[in-house]
């Protein structure tokens, strides 16, 4: 009996030690850094994926340029320079083509995706910026306007990427629109408009500001992104550094969570229920446990201003830009999601 004992009792420790040790494992490994030399310092912006051909695609924003990289040989492989202040990016497979939007000189430049030379380049209001597409309805949707074009408003721009043409705006009484979610299975799309501390309710046939969300004492509101399985609304501001979680239906707040300084970027995976939050200095991982209940995973270190980041569930990888320091040269980290 009492070695029946002492055999449960060893089973019992030795359960709880690998769930211990299972809790405390790290969401995120790092694996290595794909050098981009030559690049002076300053920010990045937005990435885009080529899941068949292995690359990604990078805005050096401050360097004028997009960066090509082979995620199998973690290397850099193009650079396609001369592009004002390219901000964010669209891949289309199908049309082999690469769409970035440049904020410099309010246009949107197409450029062929198997030689990169350019295609086209669209003419938009300056202060172009973030984007978002409708892959259903092949509508390109892009910021633009506000004080980075001396405007008093913002305009969301919708270019049809089969014709090439825009098709309609929807003018937002914003100076400072940031990141736009689309809603995959409604009319409406959601946009942070950062100078009002808000969420815009907008929908896409009327082209109309429906309603704002509120956001308690959250300001700064960068990064957005949608949960359409449970109609959650994430959204990240620098002041307080901060994860609030909207109801879009009520616009209530389920939920707020600390996060790290200066937010840039995020990304939901509806798989795993992971939100990825980009920040200066580290990267923070949430779960979401149900609609209203969230943790976080862990913090992984990235380095100074490294806010620019892209999930690619399909190889468990997760890309991080980091920008020139000091004696340390700009590189895209690689970590493994665990």
């Amino acid at each position: 009996m009492k070695r029946f004992f002492a055999s449960f009792v060893a089973a019992i420790i030795v359960f709880f030690a690998v769930s211990a040790a299972a809790q405390s494992k790290p969401p995120l490994r790092f694996l290595q850094t794909i050098p981009l030399p030559d690049l002076k310092p300053g920010d990045f912006d937005h990435f885009a994926v080529d899941l068949a051909g292995n690359r990604l695609f990078l805005t050096g924003e401050a360097n004028n340029a997009v960066y090509v990289l082979d995620i199998r040989a973690n290397k850099l492989i193009h650079t396609i320079a001369d592009i004002e202040e390219p901000h964010s990016l669209l891949y289309l497979p199908a049309a082999k083509q690469l769409w970035v939007v440049a904020g410099g000189d309010g246009t949107v430049k197409i450029f062929d995706s198997v030689t990169y030379a350019p295609v086209e380049t669209l003419k938009v209001t300056e202060g172009a910026d973030s984007s978002a597409y409708d892959p259903a309805k092949h509508l390109f949707y892009i910021v633009a306007g506000g004080s980075d074009a001396k405007l008093p408003y913002s305009l969301i721009e919708i270019v049809d990427t089969n014709t090439r043409k825009k098709v309609s705006e929807i003018k937002v009484d914003s100076t400072n629109i940031e990141a736009l979610a689309i809603e995959k299975n409604g009319p409406r799309i959601f946009a942070n408009v950062r100078d009002k501390s808000v969420v815009g309710v907008i929908d896409r046939e009327k082209k109309t500001v429906t309603t704002t969300l509120p956001l308690g004492d959250l300001h700064g509101n960068t990064p957005l992104t949608y949960d359409d399985a449970t109609h959650r609304i994430f959204v990240v501001g620098r002041k307080p550094p901060s994860l609030v979680v909207l109801d879009s239906e009520s616009g209530k707040i389920v939920a707020t969570l600390p996060t790290a300084e200066m937010t840039d970027d995020m990304t939901f995976d509806p798989a795993s229920k992971r939100i990825y939050v980009a920040c200066n200095d580290f990267t923070v991982v949430y779960l979401e446990k149900d609609a209203d209940h969230y943790e976080e995973l862990g913090r992984a270190p990235t380095g100074f201003r490294a806010k620019t980041a892209i999930l690619v569930p399909q190889i468990k990888r997760f890309y991080v830009a980091a920008p020139r320091h000091e004696s340390d040269m700009a590189g895209v980290k690689v970590y493994e999601v665990q």
